[in-house]
Parts: C-alpha cells; sequence; structure tokens
C-alpha cells in the first residue's frame, strides 16, 4: 500500500470498511490460511528500568504503581514457560526491562533458562532483552532462541517525542546485529502514541525495509502514572483500519495483535482476523492484566478458526545446560 491508499483507508467509514476488511482477510487467507498462533510472555524482570519512555509504566519517569523485582529464578521460569504450553501457545517469550541485558550473570541466566526450557517445554522460546551485544546476540542464536523481539515503538521522526535516553539508531542497530547472527525478529510499534498517519506509514515502511520476520501491533493503553495518561484511547474502528493497514502493506509477515486490545477494540476484538491479524498475545501483559487464554481458545473456536501450535522446539542438552 502506498500513503495515498492508507489515507484513502483511514477517511473511510461504514460500510466502505466492509470492502477492505474483506481484502485483508483475503491476504491473511492466502499466506496463512485458518490458522491462529498465539504467544505468552512473562515479565522476567520488572521496573527499575533506566530509560524514559513515556507510555511505558516501568520507565524511569513513570509514577505507576507497579511490582519490581530482579531477574525470576529458573524453577519460575520453566514453570510459566509450562503454564503457557498448556494455555495453548505457541511461542514463550522472555522479557525483562531495562536499556538492556548487558551483565555477564543475567546475560548467562537468560541462556541458561532459553536452554531448559527448550529442553523439556514444547514450546518455540523468544527473547525480549532490549539494546544488547552482538555476541550476546550470537549465542542467544546458539541457544536456539526462535524470535528476538525488538520493537521500534514508532517512525524515526517521531522517536524523540517518547524517549531521550536512546535513540532510534541503537534500536534499529540491535535488530540489524540480531539479524546479521542468524536470527529471526520480531519488531513492531505501538498505534496511538500521537503520531500521524504518515508516521505510521513511515514505521510500516521501516518494517518492509528490515524484511523483519514478525510484527507485533499494540494499542497505546493510557495508565496512569505514566506521561502518556492523558491520551485517549483509539477508536476501535481506528485501531482495525491500523491493522488492515500494516496486512495490506507486510502481505507475508505474520502479524501479532498485542498490548492494548482490550480496552482499545473491545466488542470488535473479533474482526482483529477479518482485518489480517494472524497470532495473537493471549495471557497477562507486563503491567497489565490480558484476556485468559481459554477465553481467546473459544473466540478462536467460535470464529472456525485453528490454533496452531506448530512444531515441538525441543533440541536436547546443549552447553547452557540449566547448571549455569
Amino acid at each position: 500500500m502506498k500513503l495515498g491508499e492508507w489515507q484513502e483507508l483511514f477517511h473511510c467509514d461504514w460500510p466502505d470498511i466492509w470492502l477492505w476488511l474483506r481484502e485483508a482477510s483475503r491476504v491473511r487467507e492466502a499466506q496463512f490460511s485458518n490458522r491462529v498462533s498465539l504467544c505468552v510472555i512473562i515479565n522476567a524482570k520488572s521496573g527499575l528500568c533506566s530509560e524514559d519512555c513515556t507510555f511505558c509504566s516501568q520507565s524511569l519517569v513513570s509514577q505507576a504503581r507497579i511490582p519490581q523485582y530482579p531477574l525470576l529464578s529458573l524453577d519460575k521460569l520453566l514453570e510459566a514457560a509450562r503454564a503457557a504450553h498448556l494455555k495453548g501457545a505457541d511461542r514463550f517469550s522472555l522479557v525483562t526491562s531495562g536499556k538492556g541485558v548487558n551483565s555477564p550473570k543475567e546475560q548467562a541466566a537468560i541462556l541458561a533458562a532459553v536452554a531448559a526450557i527448550r529442553r523439556t517445554v514444547p514450546v518455540k522460546v523468544c527473547v525480549s532483552l532490549g539494546i544488547v551485544g552482538r555476541d550476546f546476540l550470537r549465542e542467544l542464536s546458539k541457544a536456539g532462541v526462535y524470535r528476538f523481539h525488538h520493537n521500534l515503538e514508532a517512525a524515526r521522526s517521531f522517536f524523540p517525542q517518547i524517549c531521550s535516553t536512546h535513540t532510534y539508531d541503537e534500536r534499529l542497530a540491535t535488530i540489524r546485529s540480531a539479524q546479521e547472527v542468524g536470527l529471526r525478529v520480531c519488531v513492531g510499534g505501538i498505534l496511538g502514541l500521537g503520531e500521524t498517519l504518515a508516521q505510521r506509514f513511515e514505521l510500516a515502511q521501516a518494517l518492509k525495509e528490515l524484511d523483519v520476520d514478525a510484527v507485533p501491533l499494540n494499542f497505546l493503553h493510557p495508565l496512569p502514572g505514566t506521561r502518556l495518561a492523558h491520551r485517549p484511547l483509539l477508536t476501535p474502528l481506528e485501531a482495525l483500519k491500523g491493522i488492515i493497514a500494516f496486512r495490506l502493506t507486510l502481505p507475508d509477515k505474520p502479524i501479532i495483535i498485542c498490548g492494548g486490545r482490550q480496552p482499545t477494540l473491545r466488542s470488535l476484538t473479533p474482526l482483529i482476523f477479518a482485518a489480517g491479524a494472524n497470532c495473537l498475545m493471549t495471557g497477562d501483559y507486563l503491567t497489565t492484566k490480558g484476556r485468559l487464554p481459554e477465553e481467546d481458545r473459544q473466540m478462536l473456536a467460535d470464529l472456525g478458526l485453528e490454533v496452531s501450535q506448530g512444531e515441538s522446539s525441543w533440541q536436547g542438552l546443549s552447553r547452557y545446560d540449566a547448571k549455569i
């Protein structure tokens, strides 16, 4: 899609939106059939972040009341991975707060957790560890991480308005380094931060140029205590238009609907699949409650969609054994 087509889409209303939904659904079905995969995350290290991202409750400048704790133990991470598998998840992701996991002790613990989960739980293991160096990325690739998640969050032209403690180029360099060492990358952003339509288009073009492997779409959930607490939610219709636009711009990429979907989409949530989404984050988010996985599975069953768990990621022992 070109910018003019984005403008046409975002300025349309009912009943014209049905034509866009039909086209987005056709593209999704052609690429991914009727299968929808589920992912579950765990906030493996919460709060105490040095960064000033305006949207985040874990930010240095946030006054939100959230749990704060260091990296969880291996046993707790394993327990969460097993629970994710039982909930029907294809992927389980370890997410940490902070600019990046750069201490040798934490890096070793993450590598041990990846190995232990892959050895004992049939899920693909993903990680979201912030801005990290090439050597650690290479070790994550060797350990069998399925995808390295690192959002751009917003377009380059808008990024300075949401963060000043690190740059867009630092994020971009981390993504490119991950690709260069052989990791799949899961890269997306947040809609509703105050960006213009042209800046949403700019973000989609950046993802297309990077040739990312999956695109997580979030919708701002303006939490009390964050600098964007005053921002209004997107309307359900505008959120659906955002999904359509990213699907038609990135037709062959998995699109994962993540944070903010409950307060934003409300009763229109089932239409995300008609809009082109083929993946869903289920369960709790980092610092907010999510939708129960059994409710999401029931929604998919009611829509005639199939939950896809993919192939087992068991790989046996590795040198990053849990004894580390």
